[in-house]
């Protein structure tokens, strides 16, 4: 993901944290806000201490949020800001676990829509 994508600067993040809607699941919590003026979308990814004590494991976990973040980019609404923080929950999860619970926390708090179940004909 290139750098235009992410909430860089301290004041960023602080703005989106603190007037930003907040929803979550038991391994992410996301906080949002609109950026009309905003071409595309901007993320901003925190692993903190708790959930990894070595900085490999988060930057594993930053990454695997980021190849997520990636692999659904058209679906992802442009004109916001969000922060990703991970909670200690995801210590140990695999990519297909990181996927599945980044999804539905997007889902939750609306920044991609849910795609419908592919309905099977007999």
């Amino acid at each position: 993901m290139r750098k235009s994508y992410r909430v860089k600067t301290e004041n960023d993040f602080q703005r989106v944290f603190k007037s930003g809607d907040s929803v979550a699941n038991r391994a992410f919590v996301i906080y949002k806000i609109e950026k009309p003026e905003n071409a595309h979308f901007r993320v901003g990814i925190s692993v903190g201490k708790k959930v990894g004590h070595t900085a490999v494991v988060r930057n594993r976990l930053k990454r695997y949020i980021r190849a997520v973040l990636t692999e659904n980019k058209a679906r992802i609404e442009p004109q916001i800001d969000f922060l990703v923080i991970a909670r200690p929950y995801v210590r140990d999860f695999s990519m297909t676990e990181i996927r599945k619970n980044l999804l539905h926390a997007l889902i939750l708090a609306n920044i991609i829509e849910e795609i419908p179940d592919k309905v099977e004909e007999d």
